[in-house]
């Protein structure tokens, strides 16, 4: 059977700019935007409405309907269009009795619901954890839902949003889900970006093709707007926030007005050297391999590594401290590459070669902001062949080629 979730999703959520600001006219110019913003050719591909899309009440005969004021066309029209545009749709719903907005919810339902996600042409649901019966667990109400959906035939990619309250990386897969939060919720803000992403450390070897952490939307890009807003961040924070979230192997939802980005917005979420890392097919999400000094802060630095399927790896130098430039260094051992072993090294995120090394790579980096580079070990008969001039000091290696 295909994958539903072979690499991170990639895709946009309402939720964290517009809220309860939500109808078709808006769904439909955010699918156009993944068109004429070249979204789709980067890699994005849903289009998820959040909460508040529903009536108040379920129809006679028991089924979930849609806010006929918000979607005068009805949900099956509007997931045509998007479909039309070569995007995929999505929906939400909660396992709860109510949604986390107090709108009918799934509990008691979920075979009902998911025949009806299904039968609309839905692609995802996000399955929040809102009003959650008592004396029912968590994984068991997404191992309902979970079945319900494969029952109906159609291809749904289930995002189970549980908050991380019973460590859901290590139930989630089996209960039918391909992606699961594993915290609360994100804000605009940088001490609530760079807190979830220091928690996803030990989860690591959940990860891989067909099921992700989640450590939620990505907020690059609202600048202190929106139905999440907490202050914003600058550009260079965002930038560290959307290079985590492509080394942590996270899904990629944007949750900014993508009908408004400015450029530097654009030039983040659309990067390519960022995304390939994210979806790189062998799967593996990043861990910290060096960690420095803690305040109440947190740790000033940290640098991360991710292998990747062609046998090189990516390394991240993540600058947390907001009052100096530092200089990071990373030792060939620490990336399982013998000492010796010459190897080229790409910035990725300006896609320049920055030459040939041994030993190891060292990076300055501004305050609070970060470099990723991909390492690359050379062809054997290539790395003997090819002079590399040994580092020193800080090493610059500005005569390899």
């Amino acid at each position: 059977m295909k994958m539903i979730a072979p690499t991170p999703p990639m895709g946009w959520n309402s939720w964290n700019t517009f809220g309860s600001n939500i109808d078709e006219r808006l769904v439909r110019e955010v699918a156009d935007a993944f068109v004429t913003e070249g979204m789709t050719k980067a890699g994005y591909e849903y289009v998820v409405i959040d909460d508040l899309w529903e009536a108040d009440t379920r129809t006679r005969d028991g089924r979930l309907t849609w806010d006929d004021s918000k979607f005068p066309s009805g949900i099956p029209a509007l997931a045509d269009y998007v479909h039309s545009k070569g995007l995929k749709f999505g929906m939400y719903s909660s396992s709860g009795v109510r949604t986390c907005a107090g709108k009918p919810a799934s509990y008691g339902y979920e075979e009902v619901d998911a025949q009806t996600f299904a039968d609309w042409g839905v692609d995802f649901l996000k399955y929040d954890y809102c009003y959650k019966p008592l004396g029912v667990s968590g994984p068991m109400l997404y191992r309902r839902m979970g079945q319900a959906l494969r029952a109906t035939g159609r291809p749904i990619l289930f995002s189970a949003c549980e908050w991380g309250h019973n460590d859901p990386a290590k139930w989630g897969r089996s209960v039918g889900a391909h992606m699961w939060r594993t915290t609360g919720d994100i804000s605009d803000s940088w001490e609530s970006m760079i807190g979830i992403a220091l928690k996803q450390g030990g989860l690591e070897d959940y990860a891989g093709p067909n099921g992700w952490n989640d450590p939620d939307m990505l907020v690059v890009g609202m600048h202190g707007r929106g139905n999440v807003a907490d202050g914003g961040m600058t550009e260079s924070e965002y930038k560290v926030h959307f290079m985590l979230w492509c080394m942590l192997a996270s899904p990629l939802m944007i949750g900014c007005d993508v009908r408004s980005m400015s450029d530097v917005t654009r030039q983040i979420l659309l990067n390519p050297g960022l995304i390939a890392i994210n979806q790189d097919p062998l799967g593996v999400q990043g861990r910290s391999i060096s960690i420095g000094e803690h305040d109440w802060h947190g740790p000033n630095y940290q640098v991360w590594s991710k292998p990747l399927a062609d046998g090189s790896v990516a390394v991240g130098f993540f600058n947390l401290t907001k009052d100096a430039d530092r200089g990071m260094l990373v030792p060939w051992e620490a990336l399982a590459i013998h000492d010796r072993r010459p190897c080229r090294v790409l910035d990725l995120w300006t896609g320049e070669d920055l030459g040939v090394f041994d030993r190891y790579f060292e990076a300055r980096v501004p305050r609070r902001d970060a470099t990723v580079v991909k390492i690359s070990p050379l062809p054997l008969v290539a790395a003997y062949a090819e002079p590399v001039r040994a580092q020193f000091g800080s090493g610059d290696c500005g005569e390899c080629n």
